[in-house]
């Protein structure tokens, strides 16, 4: 009898507690029915109605079209060489200093000879003049004065003659002194102190910026639509100026390695480009009007395709698009959206259809 009463008070407890923890069970569904979701905390933009670029980008190069090689004019040896390699230089500025000594002899001996001649054609002047009189005075013939007078002509232009020559050495003597003929950046040293050279023998080579030509590869499909006169815009890594210019030309074959159109464009005065370095160039294709544009992150992927969130009563509501061109971190809508629409920019990707949002204050953006 005893053990039957423990039995049931052990029945009756299993019951009481599980009659506890249904209330219990109940109540919390209740209160998670209650509180619903939490929302996601987004920021929203407005779809707006732009006029859009059409562009097209490639990545190039640039050529110095003013990068000279200064070689010897004349032959000498080189007294000293005043420049070294990166060093800037002015136009005028002097470059090599050439030994001058030979030049000096050469002129020593060609003023001599010119003084010589000048003599001969003193006396030969004052003998045509005596002649001249005696012919007057019918004591010679007149043969006798016009051989006088055509060896007076003979030594008036051996003096010219000799005069150019002392012009010439002292022209050649000024080549002795090389001047920078453009403002540049001393690329190579070629020659030293001491060395001989001879004329064309080059002694330094200079980089200009002034004036830079750019080549850029275009994909051959869009051909038809690149012509002279386009806008095109130019950067490089070496420069944070982005450079408007036009193309220059076209070459007017397709390179058959890579398929490709090289468009050429000139950049002058430009400080921090240098040739050799790579050049992105954005051609200008034309303008789109009426262009629906979003932020990247606007758009995310989900099994039904690219979708926009649109927020409508702090839900948002999943929107699939059709997207187009892509630039500066926008992307364009052709289809799924409208002009003014309120989408989901930053927490796209955290939500789905119908998912609860909160905007989070003063973040709209534009």
């Amino acid at each position: 009898m005893h053990k039957i009463t423990q039995s049931a008070l052990f029945i009756l407890l299993l019951s009481l507690l599980a009659a506890c923890g249904g209330d219990n069970k109940s109540a919390d569904n209740k209160n998670s029915k209650q509180q619903g979701s939490k929302p996601t905390l987004v920021t929203v933009t407005q779809v707006q109605n732009k006029s859009v670029e059409i562009t097209e980008e490639a990545i190039g190069s640039l050529e110095g079209l003013i990068d000279p090689t200064i070689a010897a004019e004349v032959a000498a040896r080189v007294i000293k060489v005043h420049v070294n390699p990166g060093q800037a230089v002015k136009q005028g500025q002097l470059i090599a200093s050439l030994d001058a000594a030979d030049f000096g002899l050469q002129r020593n001996e060609a003023q001599a000879e010119v003084a010589r001649i000048e003599a001969l054609l003193e006396n030969q002047t004052k003998t045509v003049a005596r002649n001249q009189i005696l012919v007057d005075k019918r004591f010679i013939s007149q043969n006798a004065v016009d051989n006088d007078l055509a060896q007076h002509n003979v030594l008036k232009e051996q003096l010219t003659a000799a005069k150019a020559r002392v012009n010439i050495i002292n022209h050649n003597s000024s080549k002795t002194k090389i001047l920078a003929p453009i403002d540049g950046v001393i690329a190579k040293k070629i020659v030293d102190t001491s060395d001989y050279v001879r004329i064309g023998d080059p002694i330094v080579q200079i980089l200009s910026n002034k004036r830079l030509r750019a080549h850029i590869p275009f994909p051959e499909r869009i051909s038809a639509q690149l012509k002279p006169g386009l806008k095109i815009r130019l950067s490089t890594p070496t420069s944070a100026k982005v450079v408007e210019s036009v193309i220059h030309e076209l070459k007017p074959m397709i390179t058959e390695s890579n398929r490709t159109v090289d468009v050429i464009a000139d950049i002058v005065d430009q400080a921090d480009w240098q040739s050799g370095a790579s050049v992105t160039g954005t051609v200008i294709l034309g303008e789109q009007a009426n262009t629906l544009m979003v932020p990247e992150q606007c758009v995310v992927l989900r099994p039904a395709g690219e979708v926009v969130y649109v927020v409508k009563e702090n839900k948002a509501h999943q929107a699939i698009v059709k997207t187009g061109l892509r630039q500066n971190g926008m992307i364009e809508i052709i289809e799924g959206l409208h002009a003014n629409a309120m989408i989901v920019s930053d927490g796209a990707g955290f939500l789905t259809d119908q998912a609860p949002v909160k905007i989070a204050a003063n973040h709209l953006k534009q």
